[in-house]
């Protein structure tokens, strides 16, 4: 497995566990003991970004991603699970920055592509 791939496959978790760690931490101000899922959530989700950054891809480009995916995926959980509006500007400012993550992303592996040929 090639290290590109093997970043791209630890994203997701990271992703998801950072994201649940969000909506733990408004469900704990109701339900206390969701604050264990809450500490075990961010440190395993730094764990992983570590880990990313292990495989040798870019921080701004592996930040950027579990950033942004966190943002757009943290504002439907909270409006599945707690009702909370996602408003239209809201979701085009998860659009923007969707894309601008996406730029960033193609920058990368344009800037890659360019240091192997030289």
């Amino acid at each position: 497995m090639s290290n590109t791939t093997k970043a791209w496959l630890l994203l997701i978790p990271a992703i998801l566990v950072e994201v649940t760690a969000s909506l733990a931490l408004k469900g704990a101000l109701e339900y206390p003991a969701l604050y264990v899922v809450v500490v075990i959530g961010y440190l395993s989700g730094f764990v992983l970004l570590a880990a990313i950054l292990r495989t040798g891809m870019a921080l701004g480009v592996a930040y950027g991603i579990w950033g942004a995916a966190g943002v757009a995926l943290t504002a439907v959980g909270s409006l599945l699970i707690f009702g909370e509006p996602i408003t239209a500007l809201m979701g085009i400012g998860m659009i923007v920055i969707i894309a601008g993550v996406l730029c960033v992303e193609l920058g990368a592996q344009a800037a890659h592509k360019k240091t192997e040929t030289a």
